[in-house]
């Protein structure tokens, strides 16, 4: 559908990025468009996919999850049916915000939310190395971010 994009689709997903909470009402007086406008464009974007859906931004400080960790994890063999088992390992630990499998050194990359170490020493210790499919772990805590956002460049969306 990008292609299919115009300059109100993008204004419409940019103001949807600062605040996926605005009514069409509101969309439609930032980008210039009356609410139906707003409406029926919102609507085609959320069925094409563009728009995946909506939630709330928490606090994970705020909330005890005190350490954000990046940990490579590689496996312990190459095959399909582990990498199935570890997917669905994953799948099933809450601490674990973002995976990516990737090239390189390690198979995947694990985002991890945890309250503290004790909680890190335990999702290492007993949840992955535990597995049968998992070889080796390491784990990166952050210190400080830098940058977080998890907002498209939609300026650059259409050549």
């Amino acid at each position: 559908m990008q292609e299919n994009l115009d300059g109100f689709d993008l204004r419409l997903l940019a103001a949807l990025q600062d605040n996926g909470r605005l009514t069409n009402h509101e969309v439609g007086e930032r980008i210039g468009l009356s609410p139906s406008q707003c409406s029926r464009r919102r609507s085609a974007l959320e069925a094409s996919g563009l728009i995946r859906g909506y939630r709330a931004d928490l606090a994970a400080e705020a909330l005890g999850f005190g350490l954000l960790v990046f940990i490579n994890v590689t496996l312990a063999a190459h095959s399909r049916d582990n990498a199935r088992a570890f997917r669905d390992l994953i799948a099933d630990v809450d601490e674990v915000q973002e995976a990516y499998a990737l090239t390189g050194d390690a198979d995947y990359l694990l985002k991890v939310v945890v309250r503290d170490l004790k909680d890190l020493s335990v999702l290492v210790n007993d949840v992955l190395l535990a597995h049968d499919t998992v070889g080796r772990v390491r784990s990166s805590i952050v210190l400080d971010r830098l940058k977080e956002t998890i907002r498209l460049p939609l300026s650059k969306a259409i050549r």
